[in-house]
């Protein structure tokens, strides 16, 4: 029916389609209605959806006039467009062919030329593009040591100094392996003079650690291993001159820095010092003759101090060396503890060991106390003559044997060495009387634990 009616009507449309779907549709509509809705309804409808389509078209050019505009012009311009992309993509096809050819030609030609400057720096460029990232990471390596350095002294806490020294020694150790691996690198070698700076600046800081005023054994033996691994020519230094302790010049160090300690807690009694002082200038001008039992109390108190300082720091300091460096001195005589007694008798001989014209230097401690024993007794010599109060004075040389029974105990008695201070008359009886007391109440103590039943 619908294809009858487009028949029909085909003359008086102006472009007739004959398999136009929306027509046939149309048509089928047709068929179905009345006449009467022909004549009266369907030209209403047909006005109202005009006019409704009208209106969508213009408020779509509207909002969209933009679009097709460039739309319009890109559609004008297409049918050029196409032709000459083909063309120039046919051009592109066969010049492929002809660029292959030429860059195997150029790397057949320059491949074998090894003095090409340009060449040379092409390589380099690429090759320092390509390990960017790793240069980077090398770059960063000494402000990360100085980072943690810095760190480790800033936080003087015994974790945040374990924790923050152990990553500097890692660094510093892989620093040295890259300067193992490559080196004749100039970037190496000066990520490597950065990373020395840093590990100068840990060791003076760890140095200036064993000045530190509570020093402990669990800290002081961690510091010396710390120095052990930061600077290891301060132990090859024992070749030259140590008995071969093991300590090499850690022990001297150590001591150096615990005497410095010493030094400066003794110097904080430079106000009672003073007025000793003042008292000595009155008993060598003569202007306290008169009561000679009288003068002397700010040295007493200044003496007493003193004594106590000394005994106190004395003790820790070698008994701190001995626990520290003990060990190793031990762990220095396994050869000679194996062999045989013959052996260990051949080993030990001087006749085994080669000439040597010059006698080796001792130990850092075994001439250390005498030092510190010439410090009290210059100071207790200079000091002691002021105190005139004759219990006052037996309280000093009884604390002063108390002194040197404390240092005793690790290997250092300088008892003998206090009867030099028995100058004067005076001060001669009273050490006699000290000494005296002291046996006696030593043999007593004797008497009284040999008593005690052990169970």
């Amino acid at each position: 029916m619908a294809d009858s009616l487009l028949e029909l009507l085909s003359p008086y449309l102006e472009t007739p389609q004959p398999n136009d779907a929306t027509a046939s549709l149309y048509l089928n509509r047709l068929s179905t209605l009345s006449l009467d809705a022909l004549q009266t309804t369907e030209p209403q409808s047909l006005a109202q959806s005009s006019h409704s389509t009208l209106l969508s078209l213009q408020a779509l050019s509207n909002r969209s006039h933009r679009a097709f505009i460039t739309s319009a012009d890109h559609l004008s311009t297409l049918r050029s467009s196409i032709p000459q992309l083909a063309s120039e993509a046919q051009q592109l096809r066969d010049a492929i062919p002809k660029l292959d050819e030429q860059a195997v030609s150029f790397s057949t030609k320059y491949s074998k030329i090894t003095d090409n400057a340009a060449l040379e720096r092409r390589k380099k460029a690429v090759q320092l593009a390509r390990n960017v990232d790793r240069l980077s990471d090398i770059l960063e390596l000494p402000s990360l040591l100085s980072t943690a350095v810095s760190a480790a002294s800033a936080n003087p806490g015994v974790s945040a100094a374990s924790t923050t020294y152990s990553s500097a020694l890692d660094l510093h150790a892989h620093i040295k392996r890259l300067q193992t691996l490559y080196p004749e690198s100039p970037l190496i070698q000066d990520v490597v003079s950065q990373a020395e700076d840093a590990m100068k600046e840990m060791t003076t800081n760890l140095i200036a650690g064993l000045r530190s005023q509570n020093l402990r054994l669990a800290a002081g033996v961690r510091t010396v291993g710390w120095l052990r691994r930061v600077a290891p020519d301060l132990e090859s230094l024992q070749s030259q001159g140590a008995t071969g302790t093991g300590e090499g010049a850690l022990g001297a160090i150590f001591l150096v820095c615990r005497l410095a300690h010493l030094v400066s807690t003794l110097e904080a009694l430079d106000p009672l010092r003073e007025l000793a002082d003042q008292e000595t200038q009155r008993r060598t001008h003569g202007k306290d003759q008169s009561d000679t039992w009288s003068g002397g109390q700010q040295t007493d108190r200044y003496l007493k101090r003193y004594i106590e300082i000394f005994r106190e720091q004395s003790f820790a300091i070698v008994s701190l060396y001995k626990n520290i460096f003990s060990s190793e001195q031990s762990d220095s005589e396994p050869a000679v503890s194996g062999l045989g007694p013959a052996e260990a008798h051949q080993a030990k001989s001087p006749s085994a060991r080669p000439h040597d014209p010059l006698q080796r230097l001792p130990s850092a401690l075994a001439t250390f106390p005498m030092h510190l024993v010439r410090l009290l007794t210059d100071t207790m010599r200079a000091y002691l003559p002021n105190v005139r109060d004759r219990s006052s004075r037996e309280s000093l040389l009884t604390q002063l044997l108390y002194c040197a029974a404390s240092l005793g105990r690790l290997g250092g008695d300088f008892s003998m060495i206090l009867t030099e201070l028995s100058g004067e008359e005076d001060i001669s009886y009273d050490w006699e009387d000290v000494m005296r007391k002291h046996r006696a109440l030593a043999g007593r103590l004797e008497q009284l634990t040999s008593r005690v039943p052990v169970h």
